[in-house]
C-alpha cells in the first residue's frame, strides 16, 4: 500500500518509529515532513499529504500533530478524505470497519509511541465491513459534492 505521511514538530519524536513501522510492514511512504522539531504550521504539511490521498497518489494517509485534532481538521477539508482522529485501538478498528476511514490522525502528545503503533497496525489491518455501513459512507462522501451557498 502507498501511504502519505505528514506531521508537525510536535510529532517529530514519534515520526521515525511510525515511518519505520510503515516501511517494515512493506508499505511505500510518501513523506510530506516535517523532519525536525523546529516549529512549523501543521497545515503546510498535512494538506499536501491529504491532497496526495485525494488525487490517488496514495491509498491512505497518516497525519500527526500534538493532539491529532488539528491534523484531522486539515485533512478533512480535502474532498475525498475521511480522516479519523483516533486515540484507542478500538477506535481504529471502528474507523475502518464502519466508516471506511482512508486517513488516520494520531496525537503525539496524547498517546505514547507504543499506543500509536498499536493503533496504526490495527487501522492498517482492519477491512471495511461494507454492508449496512456502505450507505452511510456514501452519504458522507456525497457531502464533498455539495455546496453551501
Amino acid at each position: 500500500m502507498r501511504i502519505a505521511f505528514a506531521c508537525d514538530h510536535a510529532a517529530s519524536e514519534q515520526r521515525e518509529a511510525i515511518l519505520e513501522a510503515l516501511r517494515g510492514a512493506g508499505h511505500e511512504v510518501l513523506d510530506f515532513g516535517t523532519d525536525t522539531g523546529a516549529s512549523v504550521d501543521y497545515p503546510d504539511h498535512i494538506a499536501p499529504a491529504a491532497e496526495a490521498l485525494a488525487r490517488g497518489d496514495a491509498d491512505r494517509a497518516v497525519v500527526m500533530c500534538g493532539t491529532g485534532i488539528g491534523a484531522s481538521i486539515v485533512a478533512n477539508k480535502i474532498p475525498g478524505v475521511l480522516c479519523a482522529r483516533v486515540s484507542t485501538v478500538e477506535d481504529a478498528e471502528m474507523a475502518r470497519r464502519h466508516n471506511d476511514s482512508n486517513a488516520l490522525a494520531l496525537g503525539a502528545r496524547t498517546a505514547s509511541t507504543e499506543t500509536n503503533l498499536s493503533i496504526l497496525r490495527t487501522w492498517l489491518e482492519t477491512p471495511f465491513d461494507g454492508g449496512r455501513h456502505q450507505g452511510r459512507v456514501d452519504k458522507i462522501r456525497a457531502l464533498d459534492r455539495r455546496r453551501c451557498d
